[in-house]
């Protein structure tokens, strides 16, 4: 059985919403919990416990000087995936802080981005089981192309709140 905590509850709060509202509304309240998001244009196309896809446009604010999505946008696609999913499976009285990030750009990306971050039962219970610790937290970031341009490995630390 997997934590309950208070996003878990605000997102059961939109669960009545057909899916182009609840997606709409899950995006902007992820995006109210870290502002940021805002800038870059950031979508939550799947928010669930044991899954978290983020995706973002490849447009003009999003991009590197050879019109593919920029390395650092690229970068907080996986850093926003692997953070909610370990966020969304993460007890009220903790907190998560990324505490590494390896990324090893291999190709140019091609068109729009999407980050695909996946938490087992099992190792979200070891982050409700353990009042303090860290994992790598699995992630694979896809073009349009279905290729991937990055290698990532992202590792997400949790300890007790104040």
């Amino acid at each position: 059985m997997r934590t309950e905590n208070r996003i878990t509850r605000q997102l059961a709060a939109l669960s009545h919403l057909d899916e182009a509202e609840r997606a709409a509304a899950q995006t902007a309240a992820m995006n109210q919990l870290v502002p940021f998001l805002n800038t870059v244009g950031t979508r939550f196309d799947v928010l669930r416990q044991d899954e978290v896809r983020v995706s973002v446009d490849n447009r003009p604010q999003v991009q590197n000087h050879i019109q593919s999505v920029h390395a650092c946008v690229t970068a907080l696609l996986a850093e926003t995936a692997t953070g909610f999913v370990t966020m969304l499976n993460t007890p009220d009285d903790k907190l998560i802080v990324c505490k590494s990030m390896n990324i090893r750009y291999t190709r140019r990306s091609s068109g729009n981005l999407y980050a695909v971050a996946k938490l087992s039962e099992a190792r979200a219970a070891v982050i409700a089981a353990e009042e303090r610790g860290n994992m790598t937290v699995p992630c694979r970031v896809y073009d349009e192309d279905g290729e991937q341009p990055v290698e990532i490995e992202m590792t997400w630390a949790w300890l007790p709140r104040g």
